[in-house]
């Protein structure tokens, strides 16, 4: 065996001293337990093990298995070390090997085998996508007289419904489970119509509901949000309710998804005033409103043109101890620019921007066009100026949508202002430097004038001299008639 050894001795030396023949094994101190070794130098069955779940190749581990079992007739390797190496064998893909170390265990009737190794099996062959080898595995496990327990049952069922072809033979063994002595539980419910609710098999699902209070189960919270997400699904928003209702009647508390289901469906199927309701009843029934709730209400809202009523949502939630973010905002914005309320939407764009949420470029295109279209050039030019100053860079359309309507009431200073001529093949940046200048110019000018118009307040208010009061005005005219400087 001297390619073995050479093999072996190569890992060895990684690890412990290296043994230079089956003598040297018998008496490497690297591979005795220092107090524990035996007169005939038999080696420790825990120091095998150690040393075979160091290896990182699962071959080396089984050479080293097979090297202490033969180097001594007596020597007898302990069910940690089988489990090791059966488990490093499975996770590298080495059935074959795997399943001889699982019979020779097996012959052995001395070893106390412990159920939890089939399950690590079981989700090694589901790892490997063999869901039929898994299936075996189960049956494998009563021919080592052991009884099967739920959590074996489970995982087998979690592997089988997750490929549409095996949902047939999972539901078999499900109903024959009780022939090994196996009993359900309420999560292999609750797996069974997660997938039958997905393979839109609404019926049976609802009869496996139905059959739980009958075999002494009680569905928990997820049992009714599985087959709410179905029903919801299928469009059958009232059933959904009933369930919640249900719920609620039995004591139970439905989660945050639950909630976030039935208020989603209810939106979609547009019963809003509903939707609205159970949001003001979820506080009541111990599950405090989330932003997501919130924000699917308004999204719904929105969707149905009634912006008014996302605001009152909105304004509803700082006292409710949820506070608006950004997609709040948002969704809200865009909602009002859709209906034309452009006044508003500014109002909650303001609002928006002085919490630090930065709108999106598609709803700032909205209100610009929107605010345009309304004749209110002021108001467009005052959020594509908000645009620029928190380096958004706006669309093609939007700046259209300004240059168009400004040229429309300034031509003439817009002519001095911009230094090309816009055409449809005229690069955006060309043209929008200069209105860019232009525009922040011109914000800076309200600000000067709304400082010298005070001054003349004052002025006015101190009596003040009428000479003082026109050379303030013509300040503020020479301000106007300067801009912007070429």
């Amino acid at each position: 065996m001297p390619s073995f050894f050479s093999h072996f001795n190569k890992i060895i030396n990684c690890s412990v001293r290296t043994l230079k023949s089956v003598e040297s094994f018998h008496s490497s101190s690297t591979l005795l337990l220092n107090h524990n070794q035996q007169a005939t130098g038999v080696p420790s069955p825990s120091r095998i093990q150690k040393l075979i779940a160091s290896q990182s190749d699962p071959l080396v581990a089984k050479e080293i298995f097979d090297l202490a079992s033969n180097a001594h007739p007596g020597f007898r390797h302990s069910y940690a070390t089988y489990q090791t190496l059966i488990l490093k064998l499975g996770r590298c893909r080495h059935f074959t090997l795997m399943n001889s170390l699982l019979s020779r265990l097996k012959s052995d009737r001395g070893y106390t085998i412990t159920p939890s190794l089939f399950t690590h099996i079981i989700r090694i062959y589901g790892d490997a996508n063999l869901p039929d080898k898994a299936l075996k595995t189960f049956y494998t496990i009563l021919e080592f007289n052991i009884k099967p327990h739920t959590k074996q049952l489970n995982v087998i069922l979690e592997i089988l419904v997750s490929q549409r072809t095996h949902l047939r033979p999972a539901f078999d063994l499900f109903k024959s489970a009780h022939r090994y002595d196996v009993s359900p539980n309420v999560e292999s419910y609750n797996i069974l119509m997660r997938a039958f609710c997905s393979n839109n098999d609404l019926s049976i699902a609802y009869n496996l509901f139905n059959q739980m209070p009958k075999r002494d189960i009680v569905p928990n919270v997820e049992s009714y949000r599985i087959l709410m997400q179905g029903l919801c699904r299928k469009s059958q928003v009232n059933r959904a309710v009933e369930l919640l209702d249900d719920m609620w009647n039995k004591g139970f508390v439905p989660d945050s998804l639950t909630y976030t289901t039935v208020l989603n469906s209810l939106c979609r199927k547009k019963k809003l005033r509903e939707a609205y309701k159970l949001l003001c009843r979820m506080k009541v029934k111990g599950c405090n409103p989330d932003i997501v709730h919130y924000n699917t209400v308004i999204l719904g809202f929105c969707r149905e043109n009634r912006a008014h009523d996302a605001c009152k949502v909105l304004e509803d939630m700082p006292a409710n101890g949820c506070l608006p973010n950004l997609v709040s905002y948002r969704t809200l914005v865009g909602g009002l620019c859709n209906q034309g309320l452009y006044n508003e939407a500014k109002s909650y764009l303001d609002l928006m921007t002085s919490k630090g949420f930065s709108p999106h470029v598609s709803v700032l295109h909205v209100l610009i066009n929107g605010l345009c279209n309304v004749g209110k050039i002021e108001d467009a030019c005052c959020v594509l100026e908000g645009m620029l100053k928190s380096g958004e860079a706006p669309h093609f359309e939007t700046w259209m949508d300004v240059v168009n309507r400004v040229c429309e009431v300034e031509s003439e200073r817009l002519d001095k202002v911009l230094k090309v001529e816009i055409q449809p093949n005229t690069r955006i940046v060309d043209a929008g430097v200069d209105l860019q200048k232009y525009l922040l110019r011109k914000a800076r000018l309200r600000q000067e004038s709304k400082s010298l118009t005070g001054k003349i307040r004052i002025l006015s208010i101190d009596g003040g001299g009428a000479t003082d009061g026109i050379l303030v005005a013509k300040s503020i005219l020479h301000l106007e008639s300067s801009l912007p400087p070429s």
